[in-house]
């Protein structure tokens, strides 16, 4: 292969066979032959690059010498996404150029190795090298190949085979992808904020050694703001050191070609091998942390996280994966037991032996496992020496048992009149606004918690009841309607009933009454407008008024009316009435040619009804009068009879309407061509 000609001046001249020291590496006198001075920390597979154009020897274990032609400083490279027909970049022109080629074709480069023909081709005229498919980074970072200038007549070897080789460049064309997932974890309630959950790993099979393909950053989709994960990652390392760094070293050494003799310099480059340089690279850990103080397990005790790891630093276009994190809090003994009733009253007979269960107690803990067995023990009260208590094992019950004999005291309470306790602390009644006079609402009962249990009589506070629709009865309790109710007037009714001792009227007690009205279909539905206009230049079919109802009931599926003309205009050859079914109704025109010379005002009568039960109707009679219009449709003039202009006009259509008027009667003698400003209804 050829060689630059600054690079070695005495070209042609035989080289002198002298020994030379470069750093820690001597060539031998006998030419070819490279020595190691030192041991080098080498692997399987490593190779060590000297450029030079014949082979030569490192006696070093287990390493591979791989021969460059002198004229390649530098190793090709291609980036992993290569189109067909890419063209390896040379260091110098002279890399797969013989000095024997002098452009006559007589001189054919071969392509041999990894790939050759299939991955690479080369051009046997001019050495120059191409890609032919698309290449993998992933599936193969690097390929070796060979070449060799022949003679193209004789197909003998011009030279000798010189060795390179191209590394593939990486692209980011990998997402990060978690080793495991979903990830179960678990961490205790109550844990403080930054308290470590879980460690995820996410590898990226790009190069990490070349930008920020594999670098990768983690960030949280789901699960805020109960948790958080360390945005930035740190990188997976190996458990021990590997060798050092490459070293590069320069040796001379005489090295004879098929043409002359020449002395040339041998370069050496230790690099690591690929499964070395590789190792545990591209692996990045995340730290799942707590980010929200005193979660309670026994409020919420299972969590959803997702969890994504971007590469390019998680910058805008880098590359994601995502994974669950289901988490799940652990119990802690924050909760005491809890009795499931404050009191508990039993009994025993006077002559119960010595270990008779008494009754059992049972108290709850919310904690769980562990933390949630318990122990009873009577701690104070006047049985504390006669009783015992135990605790069942199996299933937490507090067993009470007769610890020695007992005797009865009987200790005599004096009573102190109490006022009346009524059974409810409060009512809550609903009735039918149909109800009749007399319905009973409610039997109210209060008791005398005195031992004379006394009688007790029943009253309706004044201020609760000014409209005297209730009335109670004194002795029984009984409430009941004196008039009759109306939702739409009064929806709810509350009253204070009072209860005192027949024997004493000092001692009072009050309750709540509270009485809901429950609505009944008793109102009919009527029309919110009954005005509008229809301008001289409508046409057949055009939209004059929407209507609507109004019904002041409040059924429980809302309401449905239903629209049609009034028996007596169901042949109407003026206007028509179209149901929406939407609750609306459109009135339209049947005809064009109005006239406020010939009839300025007409009525159409509209039936309506609500579709409730019972159903209610009514007849609406809207009063139409024809008017002339501007050109987008607004009144101008109409009859001199008073005219309600519809409540949906805004201020603004007001003010424009009476502009419209006061040109009018200036230019009485141009009058306006009338413009359609309804839309039609086919």
């Amino acid at each position: 292969m050829g060689r630059e000609e600054e690079e070695n001046p005495k070209r042609g001249k035989k080289a002198k066979n002298k020994q030379r020291e470069a750093g820690n590496k001597r060539t031998g006198e006998e030419r070819g032959k490279i020595f190691s001075r030192t041991t080098l920390c080498l692997t399987m597979g490593d190779r060590l690059h000297l450029p030079a154009v014949a082979s030569a020897v490192l006696p070093v274990a287990l390493c591979i010498l791989t021969l460059l032609p002198h004229s390649l400083v530098g190793r090709p490279t291609e980036e992993e996404n290569a189109g067909s027909s890419a063209l390896l970049q040379r260091v110098k022109r002279g890399w797969l150029h013989s000095d024997m080629d002098k452009g006559d074709g007589s001189i054919k480069y071969i392509l041999t190795g990894e790939g050759a023909g299939s991955t690479f081709t080369i051009d046997d005229s001019t050495g120059d090298i191409h890609a032919i498919q698309r290449l993998d980074r992933e599936v193969k970072a690097q390929y070796v190949l060979r070449a060799q200038a022949r003679n193209r007549m004789t197909d003998r070897p011009l030279e000798p085979e010189s060795e390179f080789i191209v590394k593939i460049q990486d692209i980011n064309d990998n997402e990060p992808k978690f080793l495991d997932g979903p990830y179960q974890a678990s961490v205790p309630e109550m844990s403080k904020i930054g308290t470590s959950v879980i460690q995820l790993t996410a590898t990226d099979a790009d190069d990490p050694t070349y930008g920020n393909s594999a670098r990768v950053v983690y960030s949280i989709l789901e699960g805020q703001p109960y948790f958080s994960v360390d945005a930035k990652t740190a990188q997976k390392s190996v458990a021990s050191p590997l060798c050092p760094s490459a070293a590069t070293q320069t040796a001379a050494a005489a090295v004879g070609s098929s043409i002359t003799e020449t002395l040339v310099a041998l370069q050496l480059s230790i690099r690591l091998p690929d499964s070395a340089a590789s190792s545990d690279t591209g692996a990045f850990i995340g730290v799942v942390r707590v980010s929200l103080a005193d979660m309670d397990r026994e409020t919420r005790e299972n969590y959803t996280v997702v969890i994504q790891a971007k590469d390019m630093g998680g910058q805008l276009g880098g590359l994601a994966g995502t994974t669950t994190v289901n988490i799940t809090l652990g119990d802690i003994n924050d909760n005491p037991p809890m009795f499931d009733q404050r009191l508990y009253q039993m009994s025993i007979p006077e002559s119960a032996p010595v270990g008779s269960v008494v009754g059992r107690i049972w108290a709850k803990d919310r904690d769980i496992g562990v933390n949630a067995e318990m122990k009873y023990s009577i701690v104070d009260g006047d049985g504390r020496d006669t009783f015992d208590i135990s605790t069942d094992p199996t299933n937490m019950f507090g067993i009470i048992m007769v610890k020695k004999d007992i005797t009865i005291v009987h200790v005599s309470v004096e009573d102190v009149d109490e006022p009346p306790l009524f059974d409810l602390p409060a009512y809550y009644v609903e009735l039918s606004e149909d109800a009749e006079i007399g319905t009973v609402v409610k039997t109210l009962s209060a008791r005398d918690p005195d031992a004379a249990n006394n009688t007790v009589r029943y009253s309706i506070e004044t201020s609760s009841n000014l409209d005297k629709y209730f009335y109670i009865e004194l002795t029984s309790g009984t409430l009941m309607t004196v008039r009759a109710l109306d939702r739409e007037e009064i929806s709810w009714h509350n009253i204070t009933v009072l209860a005192m001792e027949m024997n004493n009227p000092a001692q009072i007690a009050s309750v709540s009454v509270a009485v809901k009205i429950l609505d009944v279909n008793d109102n009919s539905p009527s029309l919110r407008y009954l005005e509008t206009y229809v301008c001289e230049n409508a046409k057949t079919g055009q939209l004059i008024q929407t209507v609507t109802a109004v019904d002041p009931d409040e059924p429980l599926g809302g309401h449905h009316f239903y629209y049609s003309l009034a028996p007596e205009a169901a042949n109407n050859p003026n206007f028509t009435l179209r149901d929406n079914q939407d609750n609306t109704a459109w009135i339209l025109t049947r005809r064009g040619g109005w006239s406020q010379h010939d009839q300025s005002v007409f009525y159409l009568p509209i039936f309506i009804s609500d579709g409730e039960q019972p159903v209610q109707t009514s007849t609406s009679t809207v009063t139409i009068r024809v008017c002339s219009c501007d050109q987008e449709g607004n009144a101008m003039s109409c009859n001199a009879e008073a005219y309600s202009l519809p409540a949906s006009l805004s201020r603004g259509a007001l003010i424009a309407i009476l502009a419209c008027i006061l040109v009018l009667l200036a230019m009485l003698e141009h009058p306006l061509q009338p413009f359609e400003r309804h839309r039609y209804i086919d």
